[in-house]
C-alpha cells in the first residue's frame, strides 16, 4: 500500500469523496466523508447527521479506483446511488483489474457483484468455485432481507431490500437501534389493555375519522363527506388487504381523489411539487422522476415491498421505505401524499405492528409537527434538487433534460425511517393516550350529567361540546339558543362536571 504524498500537509480525500472529486461527479452527498491525514490522530466531526472522519496516514488506500472503492465499502458504507454513478464513468478494466488482484477478497467480491448488479454488464471474469459465501450488506450495520439470494458467481449472499429497479438502503443508526429496542408494539398494547373493548371500538371509529381529516389537511384539502367516508372505508380494509400492487394502487387513487382526476395508469407527464410565489414565478420544491422512468421504478418498489414484507425484521423500516419511496416516485398526478400515508397504515396493520382493533393517527402527528414531517421529505428532496436539470414554461409545464433516475432508484431511507419511528412514538405516548382518556372521561361525564338533568344523549353531547369550546363554560348565546330550559343552578353544576373532567383540555374557541 503506497503512502500519501507528504509535500502537502492537508488531509487528502479518500473513498467515495476522492473518486467523486477525481471524476467531477455531482451526487447526493454520502452521510460519511473520509479523509486521510499526513500526520496526526484519528478525528471525527459530526454535523446535521453528516460525519466527516479523518484517518491517520496508515489508512491511505492507494491511488487506483479499486483501492478507493474498497476503502469506501469499509469506512463510508454501501451507497448504491454513488456506486452506480461511479461505475458509469470508471473504466470497467479498472474494476476488473482490482477484482483479479484479490479474487477471493470479500470487498472485491462485493464490488464485483455490485458492478454487475448496478450496470447490468458482465465483467470478463470466471465464476468463483471456492470460498465461503459473504453477506453483501452487514446485517449489524444495515436493515437487510433475512432470506438471502445465493449468487454463485461471486459467492455472495444478496440481502438487499430490493432489486436493480428500486433498492432502498437503511442504516442501523444509534437512533434506530434505540427505537428497535423500545418495542413500541408492546408499549401500545400496554396502553390499550387498560381500556374496555367497547371503548376501544368507539375509539377506532373516531381514530379513522381523525386520520382521514389529518391526511387531507396536511395538503390543505377539506374533503366532502363522501370522500371522507370513502377514505375511512379504505382504512378499515388496511389490515386485510395488501394495497402495494399496481392495480390496487390505481384503484386506491381513484377512490380518494376528485372523480375528475382519477387515473387509469401511472402518470404519463412530468410532475413536480411547488408553489406560486408571484405572478409567473413558481418555486419548485421537488422534481419527480421522468414519466418514462415511473413504470420501472414502481415495479421495483412493489418488488422491494414484497421482499421486505416476507424477509425484513423491522416493520417500521419496511413501512418507511415503501411509503416514502412511493411519494418520492409520485406515480399519479393527484393523491400521492394521501396514498403515501395510507401505505404506512397498510403495512403496520398487515404486519400486526398495531394491536388488532386499533390504529395510529400518524397523519395527526405529522400535521402537528409539520417541520419534522417536511424534514423527513427534504432529507431526500433537498439534495436531489441540485442534481435535476429542468425548465418550466409559462404554462407550468416542466421538462427534465438530464438523466436523474439513479437517484430515485437507490435512496437512503435512514432519515425517513427515523422520522416515522418518532411519529409513531408520539402517537402512542401522546395522541393515542389522549384520545382514549378523552373518551373514557366522556362516558363518566355523560353519566354524571344525566344524573343532574335527564336529557337526551344528543343534548348532552352538544352541551359537552359547547363547554369544551369555551373553557368549560356554556356561553350565554349557546345557552339561549339551545339550553334555555336549564336553571342557573343546573348550568353551574353541569359546567363544574365538564371542568372537573376536561379542565386542561378546554380550548376557548368560542
Amino acid at each position: 500500500m503506497s503512502e500519501p504524498d507528504t509535500t502537502d500537509t492537508k488531509p487528502r480525500l479518500a473513498g467515495y469523496a476522492a473518486l467523486i472529486d477525481r471524476y467531477g461527479l455531482d451526487v447526493i452527498p454520502n452521510w460519511h466523508r473520509s479523509l486521510v491525514a499526513v500526520s496526526g490522530t484519528h478525528r471525527v466531526k459530526t454535523a446535521d447527521s453528516m460525519v466527516e472522519e479523518v484517518y491517520p496516514s496508515k489508512y491511505w488506500p492507494g491511488e487506483s479506483p479499486g483501492d478507493h472503492l474498497e476503502f469506501a465499502l469499509k469506512y463510508d458504507g454501501t451507497n448504491l446511488g454513488i456506486l452506480a454513478s461511479l461505475f458509469s464513468v470508471v473504466d470497467a478494466r479498472e474494476i476488473q483489474r482490482y477484482v483479479e488482484s484479490k479474487p477471493t477478497g470479500k470487498y472485491a467480491r462485493r464490488l464485483w457483484f455490485l458492478y454487475e448488479f448496478l450496470t447490468g454488464k458482465t465483467l470478463p471474469l470466471d465464476d468463483l468455485t471456492k470460498g465461503n459465501y459473504v453477506e453483501l450488506l452487514d446485517p449489524k450495520e444495515y436493515y437487510t432481507a433475512a432470506t438471502t439470494r445465493h449468487v454463485k458467481r461471486q459467492r455472495i449472499n444478496d440481502n438487499l431490500l430490493g432489486g436493480a429497479k428500486f433498492c432502498p438502503t437503511i442504516r442501523r443508526t444509534d437512533t434506530l437501534r434505540r427505537f428497535d429496542a423500545a418495542d413500541l408494539p408492546k408499549r401500545c398494547q400496554q396502553v390499550v389493555s387498560s381500556y374496555s373493548p367497547v371503548l376501544l371500538k368507539r375509539a377506532l371509529s373516531y381514530l379513522y375519522t381523525k386520520e382521514t381529516k389529518s391526511s387531507f389537511e396536511i395538503e390543505h384539502i377539506t374533503p366532502s363527506s363522501t370522500r371522507t367516508e370513502r377514505f375511512i372505508s379504505l382504512l378499515q380494509l388496511a389490515e386485510r388487504q395488501d394495497f402495494c400492487e399496481r392495480s390496487r394502487l390505481i384503484d386506491l387513487q381513484n377512490r380518494i381523489v376528485d372523480p375528475r382526476f382519477r387515473a387509469t395508469d401511472y402518470r404519463s407527464s412530468q410532475n413536480y411539487v411547488g408553489e406560486t410565489v408571484a405572478w409567473q414565478n413558481e418555486r419548485v420544491h421537488y422534481v419527480c422522476p421522468k414519466p418514462e422512468d415511473t413504470h420501472e421504478l414502481m415495479a421495483g418498489l412493489i418488488y422491494a415491498h414484497q421482499r421486505m414484507e416476507k424477509d425484513m425484521d423491522s416493520t417500521v423500516a419496511h413501512a418507511a421505505a415503501v411509503a416514502y419511496g412511493f411519494v418520492f416516485i409520485h406515480p399519479f398526478e393527484d393523491g400521492n401524499g394521501r396514498i403515501h400515508r395510507f401505505l404506512i397504515h397498510n403495512i403496520l396493520a398487515r404486519r400486526s405492528f398495531t394491536p388488532e382493533g386499533i390504529m395510529f393517527p400518524v397523519s395527526a402527528a405529522m400535521l402537528n409537527n409539520p417541520t419534522a414531517y417536511d424534514a423527513s421529505l427534504e432529507a431526500f428532496s433537498r439534495p436531489l434538487m441540485g442534481l435535476v436539470e429542468y425548465t418550466l414554461n409559462d404554462e407550468g409545464r416542466m421538462k427534465v433534460s438530464n438523466d436523474a433516475a439513479v437517484w430515485y432508484r437507490y435512496i437512503d431511507m435512514t432519515a425517513p425511517t427515523e422520522a416515522l419511528y418518532r411519529f409513531i412514538e408520539r402517537t402512542i405516548d401522546a395522541d393515542l393516550v389522549e384520545e382514549l382518556t378523552f373518551l373514557a372521561n366522556y362516558d363518566v361525564t355523560k353519566r354524571t350529567i344525566q344524573e343532574i338533568v335527564d336529557m337526551p344523549d344528543r343534548q348532552i353531547d352538544l352541551l359537552i361540546r359547547f363547554c369544551l369550546q369555551n373553557r368549560g363554560r356554556l356561553s350565554a348565546r349557546k345557552r339561549a339558543s339551545h339550553f334555555a330550559f336549564l336553571s342557573d343552578d343546573e348550568v353551574a353544576s353541569l359546567e363544574e362536571t365538564v371542568q372537573s373532567a376536561y379542565g386542561s383540555n378546554t380550548t376557548g374557541e368560542e
